[in-house]
């Protein structure tokens, strides 16, 4: 990314997040930076992986859902966060939540998750997904761990093991993992995010295969040159791996310095992709 793209980038969602009422809209962003909304648009969209208006709709959800989860009602919440009315909110929500707003608020309550447990070439896999989308891609072992985990994220959910209608689901991330391919897009991914974590995961998707990116110049390239280490956490904290691929992003000087489901798996992922790359 340009230091011109860069500057584009920190000056927009610094705009955005500093209008209390709403979000501006493209022509008043454009007016300001003296740009055609289209042109600002395209270049915003092409530094950032997403458009302003995703940016600005992510940074109400992360506000909305943190109001939510500290106990206060639908209604406020939705308010404090800039949302006109409830069905801009379930606009905005349903896509991203994969449940409506007050179950997310009660632990996932009335969600029905499915989950598969498979094998590939990291070893033992689970793929849980919503109707909307995946909403974990994990590896370990000791596949208990996981489903651990999956019960702590999702309290009130209907958690059910289901390897028959998972199948197909399995076998597509399955295929996905053991073949290296970036043809990733065909699979909808139904996962919470902050705007930080959305601009993270979005530019992790364009790395292509068999290369890496410091957590360093991820940073500078979202726009955000100061925030490696948050970069680091963004990583850290993906539940879609492989699929998001986290495994590209290395220390400063190129070592590999941590991944979620471990450096061996991280270093076996990184010598294939490199391979198969040429």
């Amino acid at each position: 990314m340009t230091n011109k793209n860069r500057n584009l980038v920190e000056q927009v969602c610094s705009l955005i997040d500093a209008h209390e009422e709403g979000a501006p809209t493209l022509a008043e962003l454009g007016a300001t930076l003296n740009m055609s909304p289209t042109h600002l648009q395209r270049m915003f969209k092409k530094a950032a992986g997403i458009s302003p208006r995703q940016y600005a709709e992510t940074r109400r959800l992360e506000t909305f859902k943190t109001k939510l989860k500290a106990g206060q009602s639908v209604t406020n919440s939705m308010y404090d966060a800039g949302f006109g009315g409830s069905s801009r909110l379930y606009e905005s929500a349903n896509g991203k939540l994969g449940m409506t707003p007050a179950s997310y608020g009660k632990g996932g309550r009335g969600a029905e998750i499915n989950y598969a447990i498979g094998h590939c070439h990291l070893g033992r896999v689970l793929v849980a997904a919503t109707a909307h989308g995946l909403v974990r891609v994990c590896f370990d072992d000791h596949i208990k761990a996981v489903e651990a985990e999956l019960g702590q994220e999702f309290p009130n959910a209907q958690l059910r093991r289901n390897e028959e209608d998972m199948a197909e689901v399995l076998a597509t991330v399955i295929g996905v993992i053991d073949s290296h391919s970036q043809k990733t897009s065909n699979l909808p991914i139904d996962i919470r995010a902050t705007a930080f974590q959305a601009k993270v995961w979005s530019y992790l998707t364009r790395i292509p295969t068999g290369f890496t990116e410091t957590y360093g110049a991820i940073a500078a390239a979202i726009g955000e040159p100061k925030s490696a280490r948050a970069v680091g956490r963004a990583c850290g904290s993906n539940p879609i791996g492989v699929i998001i691929p986290c495994h590209r992003a290395v220390g400063a000087s190129g070592d590999l310095t941590g991944y979620r489901w471990g450096i061996d798996r991280k270093k076996a992922l990184l010598e294939i992709e490199r391979a198969s790359a040429g």
